[in-house]
């Protein structure tokens, strides 16, 4: 029988803790029965029955034990439509397991969704597209296959976490820092595959990625570039091809099923310097950029700028109501107050320079130089860190402070922002949902952007609560939405300015990196040259590859022709 009991998924105590309490406090509507689209109770219960053969009876899982995926920041009523529920879950240990699951799929005609962690918070979490699917949970594939120190790259399975590679790599005593992201404890598989991005220079997570092994619609595994070529010692130390490189076709993608994957690390360097800038003013942000996006091309900064604003850092410190209590946005007055109270810039940017010790100090003495000179008005703050005459830094040896992620150490830091809006008496349950558009990295650019989303959620009376990634010619700008899932007007105003950064985007043609799975439609028809050319590629690989529809349909938009030529579709609104 299939297990309705959720499993463990971090050996970590906290991590367990946090995500246990996560997702079952986060529950205001009991979860209801789910069939998979188009699939009727008899022939469920059998695909469920096959699928307990082939992956046992703690590798299905139904019932209570779905509320591990569902998305836990849901902005609409869960006892409506909107809500996506799953019909069972799946956890293989391989790929074997896989191969199995699918052959079960197909023959149901069920669709999976998949996942490796399921920590996508803010666009949707675990939950699926299509409401019925089954969450095929990679989590309990997580093997950490290789660390090369040597040539810094490593070679890792779905379910491990950022934590788990910092820590292999640490008590190995191995002089490779990963790259993180604000929150550890996702996959490293996952967050690359969703274009996500870290603090050392191989934040780009997406970018650095050395061959990949995918299992496909109908159970055929294929490895990519020099991966491909069995025993090749080459095998993650290239990103060359021969032939077309197809990584890129399974980058946020429901084309094929990412089980194994090479991914380059940053090697220890001599010295680090960590380093702050901040300005008074939303205006002054315009000269930060443009000086940053300079030396970001150049590459005299080789990793990407934080920036944030100052309602982010202080949901870091609080909840709102210790900072203002009155109706609506806080207004410019108490802003400067907090400001001055807590000594914070308007802006706040945060980066690191990276090499031997001279060179490092060099780096710090003309960035120093430029921002007098172009940022006059910033405060600017380096500390640089050497390790012993003759060796590398490690990452422990700098105070968290001062590197935490910017070193590649992990951490949960940035989940108590969540809880920005709730009541001080207590009560409420935490959320967030992003709006996260490509933007030019311009000063005026980015000042506009600002402008017009403080307006837009302002006039919803909320903050503007956001930040702002520096890569070497793109901004990704993060509009952050906290709210209260328990209280119906903030859920009415975080629709709204929602909908309003969205049309601001779309004129002008400034798509979201990455989507919530309620809005991936509404983001792919962004893409509208030649009447979509783009997506009806993509629709022919779906159908070519996965004639049954059944890898995670509709995400990012791509419908194999079951869904799109039938009513199975589900809609979508903002």
């Amino acid at each position: 029988m299939a297990s309705t009991k959720p499993p463990t998924r971090y050996e970590d105590p906290e991590y367990q803790e946090t995500h246990t309490a996560l997702f079952s406090n986060s529950i205001t509507q009991p979860l209801k029965p789910t069939l998979p689209p188009g699939v009727g109770q008899p022939e469920f219960q059998q695909a469920v029955d096959e699928f307990v053969g082939a992956l046992g009876s703690d590798g299905v899982l139904i019932g209570d034990a779905l509320v591990d995926y569902v998305d836990p920041y849901e902005l609409y009523d869960e006892d409506t439509a909107e809500r996506k529920v799953p019909s069972a879950a799946l956890l293989p240990r391989s790929v074997e397991e896989i191969q199995k699951a699918l052959r079960i799929a197909n023959k149901f005609g069920i669709p999976v969704w998949t996942f490796s962690r399921g920590k996508n918070l803010g666009y949707g979490g675990p939950a699926p597209r299509v409401a019925g699917s089954i969450a095929l949970d990679l989590h309990r594939m997580n093997r950490i296959i290789e660390v090369n120190a040597k040539f810094s790259y490593a070679v890792v399975e779905p379910g491990v976490t950022f934590t788990d590679l910092y820590k292999y790599c640490s008590e190995r005593n191995l002089s490779v820092w990963p790259s993180v992201p604000s929150l550890g404890w996702g996959s490293v598989v996952g967050n690359t595959l969703d274009r996500g991005t870290g603090f050392t220079p191989t934040a780009t997570h997406h970018q650095n990625i050395s061959g990949v092994e995918v299992v496909l619609a109908n159970g055929d595994l294929v490895r990519t570039g020099q991966f491909g070529i069995s025993g090749s010692k080459s095998a993650h130390i290239s990103k060359f091809s021969f032939g077309p490189s197809i990584e890129g076709l399974f980058l946020q993608s429901n084309l094929g099923i990412v089980t194994k994957m090479g991914i380059w690390l940053y090697p220890q360097p001599p010295a680090y310097a960590s380093c702050t800038l901040d300005v008074p003013n939303l205006e002054d942000i315009e000269h930060v950029v443009d000086l940053f996006n300079e030396l970001r091309q150049s590459g005299v900064i080789p990793n990407t700028i934080y920036i944030s604003n100052i309602m982010e850092w202080i949901a870091m410190k609080g909840q709102r109501e210790e900072f203002w209590t009155g109706a609506g946005p806080i207004p410019p007055w108490r802003v400067k107050e907090l400001q001055k109270q807590l000594n914070l810039g308007y802006w706040t940017a945060k980066f690191g320079v990276y090499g031997p010790t001279a060179i490092v100090e060099a780096q710090k003495a003309e960035i120093q130089r430029l921002i007098r000179e172009r940022v006059p008005m910033g405060r600017f703050q380096a500390r640089v860190f050497s390790g012993s005459p003759g060796q590398r830094l490690k990452a422990e040896d700098v105070p968290l402070e001062e590197g935490g992620l910017f070193v590649g150490i992990p951490s949960l830091w940035s989940l108590p922002m969540v809880k920005y809006r709730l009541p001080l008496k207590g009560g409420g349950i935490g959320g967030h949902i992003d709006f996260s558009p490509i933007i030019p990295s311009s000063g005026k650019d980015v000042v506009e952007w600002a402008k017009l989303s403080r307006t837009v959620c302002e006039e919803n009376g909320f903050d503007l609560f956001c930040d702002f990634f520096m890569h070497e010619r793109h901004v990704i700008f993060v509009n952050f939405m906290t709210f209260d899932k328990t209280n119906l007007g903030h859920r009415e105003a975080i629709r709204k300015i929602f909908q309003g950064l969205f049309g601001e985007g779309k004129a002008r043609g400034y798509s979201a990196y990455r989507s919530h799975i309620n809005f991936m439609d509404a983001v792919s028809d962004f893409y509208d040259f030649n009447n979509y050319a783009y997506r009806r590629f993509v629709e022919k690989l779906k159908d070519s590859l996965d004639p049954q529809s059944i890898l995670s349909p509709g995400k990012q938009g791509i419908w194999g022709q079951k869904f799109r030529s039938s009513q199975l579709k589900p809609q979508s609104r903002l």
